[in-house]
C-alpha cells in the first residue's frame, strides 16, 4: 500500500534519509528519525547505493487518475462532514450509494458505488456502522430477561 503523502513529500523524505545516511547514521537510526520502517530505509539506502539520485526518484503513478482534483476532494471532505441531514437525508449516515450520488450531483462525475471505500479512505473516512437499537429501549428489564429468561437456555449472550 502506498504510504501517506504526495510524491514530492514522500521524495523529500528519501532525500532526507540519504543526507542521514551521509552523516554517518546507520539504518535503524534513520528509520528511527523518519518515522518508518526499517526496511524501507535499508530500500532506499540500497537504491541509493546501486542507482544514484535516480534509485529514489518517485516512480510513475500507474492506475487512472482519480476523476476529482484536489481541490474537490477537499469541499468533499467537508461535505461528509457536515453530514448526510445537511443534503436531505433523514438519518445522517453516509452510505457509499450516498457519497456517489453526492458527487455527481455536486461535482457532475460519476464513481461506482464500490469505489466509494477506496476514495473515502483515501480522504482519511474510516467505515463505521451504527449499532441497530431502539431508542425505547428499558435497560434494565433487558438485563432482568437476559439474566432470568436467557440464562436457561444456555447461550451466551451478544453484546
Amino acid at each position: 500500500m502506498r504510504p501517506c503523502g504526495d510524491s514530492r513529500t514522500l521524495e523529500q523524505r528519501r532525500m532526507e534519509a540519504i543526507k542521514l545516511l551521509k552523516e554517518g547514521l546507520g539504518p535503524g537510526e534513520i528509520a528511527k528519525r523518519l518515522g518508518v520502517n526499517r526496511r524501507s530505509a535499508h530500500r532506499w539506502l540500497a537504491a541509493y547505493r546501486d542507482r544514484g539520485i535516480d534509485g529514489i526518484a518517485p516512480l510513475p503513478v500507474l492506475g487512472r487518475p482519480c476523476k476529482l482534483s484536489p481541490h474537490d476532494r477537499e469541499r468533499l471532505a467537508r461535505m461528509l462532514l457536515d453530514g448526510a441531514t445537511s443534503f436531505g437525508y433523514s438519518l445522517d449516515l453516509w452510505s457509499s450509494r450516498r457519497v456517489a450520488d453526492l458527487i455527481r450531483q455536486r461535482f457532475g462525475v460519476a464513481y461506482h458505488v464500490n469505489h466509494m471505500s477506496r476514495l473515502l479512505h483515501s480522504l482519511g473516512f474510516i467505515p463505521q456502522k451504527p449499532k441497530r437499537r431502539g431508542w425505547e429501549q428499558d435497560k434494565v428489564a433487558i438485563r432482568g430477561w437476559v439474566r432470568d429468561e436467557w440464562a436457561g437456555t444456555g447461550k451466551t449472550p451478544r453484546d
